[in-house]
């Protein structure tokens, strides 16, 4: 009984879930992943070269369908989270800003700034960056 009583309060109230979708469909990760979608997709294409021009067609109507599916997934399970983590005041407080005229100049600029920012992350070797300077501190992992 103590189990059902546990499992009943950890459930977010239809609101809660309600401004988690909310939240999730104007965040960083909605606003990222058309552009990891198309970006991905021209690099399958790009990677094979003895597709037709209709096969390519083909490749991304199955990209788009194959994006959607996924992003039903990701953006559901962040509204889950966001409802399961945040208070009701705070998803409010939230959701009243993205709709202001401040979130909605924040959310059209997103796509922009992450657009700025991809080159910077494409150079990034974190795993890389990290065993060297462990090399230069330590003298082990280093590169072979």
């Amino acid at each position: 009984m103590l189990l059902l009583v546990a499992a009943a309060a950890a459930q977010p109230s239809p609101e809660a879930l309600k401004l988690g979708r909310q939240l999730a469909e104007g965040g960083f990760l909605a606003s990222v992943l058309p552009t990891l979608q198309m970006k991905e997709t021209e690099e399958i294409i790009a990677a094979h070269p003895e597709l037709s021009g209709n096969e390519k067609a083909a490749l991304r109507v199955t990209s788009q369908r194959v994006y959607e599916t996924g992003r039903e997934k990701l953006m559901q399970a962040e509204a889950e989270s966001y409802a399961r983590r945040m208070t009701l005041d705070d998803l409010r407080a939230v959701a009243a800003f993205q709709g202001s005229a401040a979130g909605k100049s924040y959310a059209e600029t997103r796509s922009e700034v992450v657009e700025d920012v991809m080159p910077v992350i494409g150079k990034m070797d974190f795993k890389g960056d990290v065993a060297a300077a462990f090399c230069k501190e330590t003298g082990k992992l280093c590169a072979k």
